[in-house]
């Protein structure tokens, strides 16, 4: 019975009763509940429906059997319709040169709006055929990656080939890096310059992460990987301490890509070494002191309208600040020669000229 098995699953070898009241009462409410738009209706209001009246039949203790609710959205998909109305099925159809969709005997094929996957609509694509083509991975980075969750997802090859794309990039950091990797474990050199930053960076993205994967914003979660993967392909192989940055950063990489693609991060750690498990591996947890801004960008304004941007150390005292907004380039065109009546400074934020 769909609408009380999480109390089934609180004691399921009980061969006296449906659940054990002592068992259900320390174990429920559940924590999350994930289901599509039509669970949340349907399923929800039998489930708090069943749980009620069990309550008050004492059979349980608890009044609501879930915690928490995300609805997540639908997959979709183009449909298409051959000239007699027959749905088709996006495997039965080809593109002709001129990029129109066409049935084997060169019939037209009417292409309608991508609308949830069904199997009356024939616009499903079997996961066979995507699994065998990119594997796995590449699928769930792409569907996690696409949109945010709670919203409806658009499956397209391009989307699922530009994720393949990155599976493969990735690989080749690993493989093939760009400098030679210390080994596991290695001490930590004197960083400076851009291995410093990079690293900084790494670190800002395990922080995010994290924030991201406990409100469910995966697509967030995937654009900053990528985005640190980017700096560390970026970083000079000559900089020094270079190979140890992008060993500390490829190991993060695979940790934080872990639950997305868990195959092939597996594969990524034991490329770079390491014998034990991934799964096994704790997540890994930021260095507080990387975290922080050494660098802020003040907004410079003339007469209450924006006229530029200035990068000063974090802190940097009043003085420092209003010499650097004054000989700013366009700020000084901006003040057409007249001097400054007044400088207000608010420090690590914004600087306002009045002339």
């Amino acid at each position: 019975e769909s609408s009380w098995y999480f109390a089934r699953f609180c004691a399921p070898k009980s061969a006296e009763t449906a659940f054990d009241r002592a068992a259900v009462d320390y174990w429920l409410p559940v924590d999350q509940y994930i289901g599509g738009v039509e669970h949340a209706v349907l399923h929800l209001l039998y489930s708090r429906f069943f749980t009620r009246a069990l309550k008050e039949c004492g059979y349980l203790g608890i009044k609501e059997p879930f915690d928490g609710l995300f609805t997540q959205g639908m997959i979709c998909h183009e449909t298409y319709q051959a000239e007699d109305g027959k749905w088709l099925d996006p495997m039965e159809i080809g593109k002709d040169a001129s990029g129109q969709w066409r049935l084997p005997d060169n019939s037209p094929v009417t292409v309608g709006r991508s609308i949830k996957m069904s199997k009356s609509k024939k616009n499903v694509v079997d996961p066979d055929r995507i699994i065998d083509a990119y594997g796995a991975d590449a699928a769930r980075l792409f569907m996690l990656s696409d949109s945010p969750p709670e919203r409806d997802l658009d499956w397209t090859e391009s989307g699922i080939e530009g994720a393949w794309r990155y599976v493969n990039r990735l690989w080749r950091m690993v493989v093939l890096p760009a400098t030679e990797l210390p080994v596991p474990g290695a001490p930590m050199p004197e960083l400076s310059g851009q291995a410093a930053k990079v690293r900084r960076m790494v670190h800002k993205t395990i922080a995010r992460i994290g924030n991201d994967f406990d409100s469910f914003h995966f697509n967030k979660a995937v654009a900053r990987i990528r985005e640190m993967t980017n700096a560390l392909s970026e970083l000079p192989a000559t900089a020094p301490g270079a190979g140890w940055v992008l060993r500390e950063g490829l190991e993060t990489s695979a940790r934080l890509i872990g639950p997305m693609m868990p195959h092939l991060a597996e594969e990524l750690w034991a490329e770079l070494g390491h014998t034990t498990p991934l799964v096994d591996i704790p997540w890994p947890e930021a260095d507080p002191a990387l975290l922080s801004e050494e660098i802020v960008t003040v907004a410079v304004q003339v007469n209450s309208k924006l006229r530029a941007t200035i990068d000063l150390p974090k802190d940097s005292d009043i003085t420092l600040t209003e010499q650097a907004a004054l000989s700013h380039p366009l700020v000084v065109a901006a003040m057409s020669g007249k001097p400054a009546q007044k400088v207000v400074v608010i420090p690590n934020r914004i600087v306002n000229i009045v002339v």
